[in-house]
This record gives C-alpha cells, structure tokens and sequence, in this order.
C-alpha cells in the first residue's frame, strides 16, 4: 500500500485522536525509517522515546522471536523466568527494591498513585491522599493521571476529574513549601518535563524537594518515563541529582520498542501493596520482559548510557551555535539526548520543513522542537541533522 492509501484507509476506521503527518512507516534500521513509498528519513523522534536502541535492534528482535515460539502469555497467576529477570536487572542497577510490571507509562503512573495513597493510608493517616505534581508536567492519559498532568488542556472535556491533586509551577520551592497540607501524602514529578517542553530540573530544588519530602514525611515520585534508561546520560535520571525517590516509573525506552511498563519502589513502600491490591493482565507478560531484558542488557553492554551523554552535549552544541544565528530562538536546553529548542514562534513549521529534507522531529508545547534520536546515535548523524534544521529554521526566517 502506498502513503495515500494507508491514510484514506486510516481516516475511515482509525479514530481522529492524532494530528499524523502525512505518511506512514513501514521500516526502521537503526536510526533510519523509510514510509510507504520509499522515502527515507534520519528519525529524530525515535517513537517518542521509546526506541531508544534505534529500531530492529538485533537483540530484542532475536529476543521477541525467540521468546514468541515458547510462550507469549501465561497471566500473572505464575512465576514468569523473563519478568524475574528484567526485575533483578532494574533492582541491581537502581536504589529500588521491588518491581511491578503494567504496560505503558500511564499505567506506571497509577500504579504509583495507587501505592502512595495505599502507603499513606497504612502509615500517615486515613486523610492523606493528596498528591502534588508540577505544572507542565505530563503522566499520562487515563482519568488519575491526566488529573495527575499539569496541563489544563489535556483535561478540558473530561470533568469531573478525580479528587486529590494540587498544582505548583516546577523548579518553584517555595510555592511546594507552600502547597503542603494536612491531606498530603506524596510529591510527583518528572527530573526532565518532556512534554512539558523539555524543561530540566535544578539540583538544588531536586534536592529541596527531597528534604521538604523527607520532613513532612511524604513520599517522593519520580516519573522517568521519558527522561529514565539513560535518555539522560545515566541510566536512571534521579542520579544526576543525589536524591534517591521513594518510586520511580518507567515505560517507553524498557521494552526496546515493545510496550512494556515499570513501577519501582523501596521495600518499606512496596510493602503496602498486596495481593489483590493491584495487577495487571497483560503486565510482565513473557514476551514483553523478554524484550526488556534484551534492550536493557544491549543499553548496559554497549555503553549507550556514556554515548548518551558524550553525544548529547555535542548535539546541545552543535544546536546552540545554531540557534545563535536566529533571533526568533528563545533557549536551549536538554540533558543527555533529551534536547529541546524554544522559538518565539509556533514550530510546527520547522518540523515540517524537516520532514520534507528527510529529518524527523517533533514540536512539544507548540514551541519546542524537541529531539529524541537513539541513545547510540552518531556524531555524523547529529551532523546530517543539523545540517537539515539549519535549512528549516532559515526557510522559518
């Protein structure tokens, strides 16, 4: 089938919940995809994170294909060999202790919600269920986690949303300092907004966060599951700022493309669950967990964790001497391969004038450019990259 006919088919009995550019992919290597008719692209948005390892990594295709002919699904009824193992892997290589599977970061982001109010019911109070998150953050879609986000526009027509969430502007101590209550039980926040618009936490407030936490007695929730798994230059993002969270969640990046998600937590709060408490069908199936330990082993054997971080400050470079030549560029910013460009204008343009020279991006917030390419990205590919944005943003001016 070509683009056209993929799309009309699309349009007819896909539901309208996406803004598509106009084709589809049938393809991926590495960082490269290729659409329906033939078009080749340098893939900058790699899934939105998820394809961390670039695409068809050989490991975790040969670990789908290899787990597919022995079993794909038993329910969690059983002990799952692939399950334990992704879990030991994330325990041995984090703070965390214990590991409950789902499938995507929404998922995770319940999960976690369900644990902080189960953990403060048992040790805080019957009244602490309130948790507070940041503005601009974004975890998720479900009714709990987009009452969760921070943004009012992803909420508009979907009231009455639940109960128990209060907002703060992000990197803002004091205004968390102010928001503490008698309800509250738990702190949630991403490291490094990515839909938000790639915006960085500081140290300091990370670490103020982490005292403010530690004296109230709340819990502290770090959602990695954009900027986790080495996205950032290490594999977990709270190591950038010596605070260790009391659960962290993950999805995108685990599977190497598979759906797949992850809650983690310390023993004492992974305590509050038990069984009947929480569960997931699909959740840590075989074939998922088996993806999982092949692209999380691939990501820790092949320094994809170190090349995030060398290769990351070299794209910040090469795009800040380039915003520097444009006065509709607001900032730079990014860490590791999260990198996000801020225009005093609607990017949409630029990502489609990218697109039609053979880069893939994508716009966050309306006016951030955000890059996400595969953690073992080259510099030649951040050159060819950049290369092809300089064309855009001069079409732009």
């Amino acid at each position: 089938m070509s683009n056209h006919e993929i799309m009309e088919l699309g349009k007819k009995y896909v539901m309208n919940t996406y803004g598509r550019l106009p084709f589809a992919l049938v393809r991926g290597q590495g960082a490269r995809v290729w659409d329906a008719d033939g078009n080749q692209y340098l893939d900058f948005v790699g899934g939105l994170a998820v394809n961390s390892l670039g695409h068809c990594h050989p490991r975790v295709a040969e670990a789908v294909a290899r787990q597919a002919k022995e079993l794909i699904h038993c329910s969690n009824l059983y002990w799952i060999e692939p399950q334990v193992r992704l879990a030991q892997l994330l325990v041995e290589n984090s703070d965390m202790d214990k590991v409950f599977f789902c499938n995507s970061g929404a998922e995770a982001n319940e999960g976690a919600i369900k644990l902080a109010r189960k953990y403060a019911k048992l040790h805080l109070g019957e009244n602490r269920f309130e948790i507070i998150t940041m503005r601009l953050s974004f975890h998720g879609r479900t009714l709990a986690t987009l009452t969760a986000t921070g943004q009012e526009k992803f909420q508009k027509g979907f009231t009455p949303l639940p109960e128990g969430f209060r907002y703060v502007p992000f990197n803002d101590l004091e205004a968390l300092a102010e928001a503490i209550g008698p309800n509250t039980c738990a702190v949630m926040l991403e490291p490094v907004q990515g839909e938000g618009g790639v915006n960085v936490a500081g140290v300091e407030y990370l670490q103020g966060v982490n005292d403010l936490c530690r004296r109230h007695g709340l819990l502290l929730i770090f959602d990695e599951v954009q900027c986790g798994l080495g996205r950032t230059g290490k594999l977990f993002a709270y190591q950038h700022y010596g605070v260790v969270p009391d659960i962290i969640t993950l999805a995108k990046a685990l599977g190497g493309g598979v759906p797949i998600g992850a809650m983690m937590a310390t023993g004492a709060v992974a305590a509050a669950f038990q069984p009947g408490d929480h569960a997931s069908t699909f959740g840590g199936n075989p074939l998922a967990t088996a993806a999982g330990v092949a692209a999380l082993g691939a990501m820790l054997d092949e320094g994809l964790v170190d090349n995030a971080r060398e290769v990351g400050q070299y794209l910040r470079e090469r795009i800040t001497e380039l915003a520097s030549r444009h006065d509709f560029v607001k900032e730079v910013r990014g860490l590791g391969l999260l990198v996000g460009m801020e225009l005093f204008r609607e990017g949409g343009p630029v990502v489609t004038a990218c697109q039609q020279r053979g880069l893939l991006i994508n716009c966050t917030n309306g006016n951030v450019l955000r890059f996400l390419p595969p953690l073992n990205i080259s510099r030649e590919d951040v050159d060819e990259a950049v290369a092809i944005l300089a064309e855009a943003l001069q079409d732009l001016a």
